[in-house]
């Protein structure tokens, strides 16, 4: 059963009690999405309402179409950084241009089934991932302890500031981590934030607040066309670098969300649906003046750990978040920027693999340098380049380490045939061993290539078949291939009359469809 048709097969009072969480759930998650859309607005060099926007409409195109229930999205530092260098450039009308344009790249993807291509990211990149954003999302926070100095810059707290601030994160946090072992009726990220913020404006502590970051009133988002200026080749040029980025590290960062949901739920998002859902809420948000987004992972586990597993969570969210805007600015403003710092520290302590800590000596060495690595680059640069590193270093070692496997059995054969049987992939990595093991001016004048056992891979493959056919034709000698797979042969074309190819036995192979993807 896909947990998106889940709430269909529950009895009417517990799928009452089911919204209630879920309606709960999306409640805390609008809170938290404020000061990270108004955050990533500045970075991107935006007014803190395109942020906004960009969290309600991707929040809710993408819960209403995208593939994995129970996921959030909204404006992301990842995407803003990508974002400020076309805005301080060429101004923020090419950036609504080029949201359109990724959300149209990211549905294609979708259509063209390519979202399955996550799986070809390795466990150990996955770790990395999930441990080096969990070290941004904290890093993300501790802006949060400067505030504006005398010379109009800011400074870090100091004294009994600081110290309040200190003891509000970590009464949020303690209410977070005690609450669910008394009663889950109401989340318990929720409770920190009403409670606290409660406390807070009761006493009339002076504390550092939401409002301090920037207003957020504002109105409904109005349709904003492209104008007809920027409808030509010329500002096609111009976008389309920035356009790819954002596509690539926005499908990125929501597909490894998604797998992440994936394990911690024991359910299974819908990869190619999720890119699709993606681009239609990034198409539709650059229409409405949004800086476009992708999947929130700090967002999408205070939803999961608040029990939302649904799309009404996601939906809810991105509403409530619409409703502040429009009703309630005043209010969230005055919510103490401490409580939501302290939720997202256990956001942090929560997505964090402390089991890396235990494994790292266990797990191969290789293995463990990506991990690292991958963690590091996330910090360093962005997530998809490091995803990206990640995947390279991994297929450079995995073809290290395969180059090692190629072996070959000599046997002369009754008929004064001499056949030489491989085991192993033949591919670029083992090309130098490959040809070394062939003797073309000593051998017979009929030579065989078993290849029961192996497999030709690549491109390089087939010149080193061609280089060895070579050398026996100069030696007047002639070179069979046996039992090549029929995707290999089709690789073979090129090789034309230098080679013979036996086809007798030769076996299929299947390549990974699109069934589950």
């Amino acid at each position: 059963m896909k947990s998106g048709d889940a709430a269909a097969k529950i009895p009417g009072g517990v799928m009452g009690a089911g919204a209630r969480v879920e309606l709960l759930s999306g409640l805390t998650v609008a809170l938290a999405l404020v000061p990270e859309a108004v955050a990533f607005a500045f970075v991107a060099g935006v007014q803190p309402l395109v942020g906004l926007y960009a969290a309600f409409m991707v929040g809710l195109l993408a819960a209403l179409f995208g593939g994995r229930p129970g996921m959030i999205s909204g404006a992301t530092g990842a995407m803003a950084v990508v974002m400020v260098g076309l805005v301080t450039e060429h101004g923020v009308e090419y950036l609504f241009a080029a949201v359109v344009l990724a959300g149209l790249i990211q549905i294609a993807v979708g259509v063209l089934h390519l979202g399955k291509y996550i799986r070809i990211v390795p466990h150990p990149v996955m770790l990395g991932f999930v441990n080096g954003l969990a070290i941004v999302i904290f890093l993300a926070q501790l802006k949060q302890f400067r505030i504006p100095g005398e010379d109009g810059g800011t400074v870090w707290m100091s004294g009994e500031q600081l110290y309040l601030f200190l003891g509000l994160i970590a009464a949020t946090m303690a209410i977070i981590f005690f609450l669910p072992k008394l009663t889950r009726v109401v989340p318990s990220s929720l409770a920190a934030i009403v409670v606290i913020s409660l406390v807070v404006i009761g006493l009339k502590l002076d504390t550092k607040t939401v409002g301090d970051l920037a207003s957020i009133k504002g109105g409904f988002p109005s349709f904003h066309p492209i104008g007809s200026d920027l409808l030509n080749l010329k500002t096609l040029w111009i976008i389309l670098p920035t356009s790819l980025i954002l596509a690539a590290v926005g499908l990125i960062e929501s597909l490894l969300t998604l797998t992440l949901i994936d394990e911690m739920t024991d359910t299974r998002g819908r990869g190619n649906k999720e890119c699709v859902g993606q681009g239609i809420a990034n198409a539709v948000c650059g229409l409405f003046g949004g800086m476009g987004g992708c999947a929130m992972i700090g967002q999408s586990m205070i939803n999961i750990n608040s029990g939302g597993r649904g799309r009404l969570s996601g939906i809810s969210a991105a509403v409530f978040l619409l409703a502040f805007i429009l009703f309630a600015s005043e209010y969230i403003e005055m919510i103490p920027m401490a409580v939501l710092v302290g939720v997202m520290f256990m956001v942090v302590i929560g997505t964090f693999e402390w089991s890396s800590f235990r494994i790292l000596r266990k797990i191969p060495l290789k293995d463990a340098f990506v991990l690292v690595l991958v963690s590091a680059v996330t910090v360093a640069t962005d997530l998809a380049i490091a995803v990206i590193v990640g995947v390279i270093v991994s297929v450079l070692i995995f073809a290290w380490e395969h180059a090692k496997h190629l072996h070959v059995v000599v046997r002369d054969d009754e008929d004064g045939s001499r056949t030489y049987e491989l085991n192993g992939p033949l591919f670029f990595g083992c090309i130098r061993e490959f040809k070394s093991f062939f003797d073309p001016a000593n051998d017979p004048g009929d030579v065989v290539i078993e290849f029961r056992h192996s497999r030709v891979v690549d491109h390089s493959a087939i010149e080193a078949i061609e280089a060895v056919a070579e050398k026996y034709r100069r030696a007047g000698k002639t070179l069979h291939l046996r039992h090549l797979s029929a995707e290999c042969r089709l690789l073979l074309h090129k090789a034309g009359d230098l080679v013979e190819v036996n086809v007798l036995e030769d076996p299929t192979y299947h390549v990974a469809d699109d069934e589950l993807a």
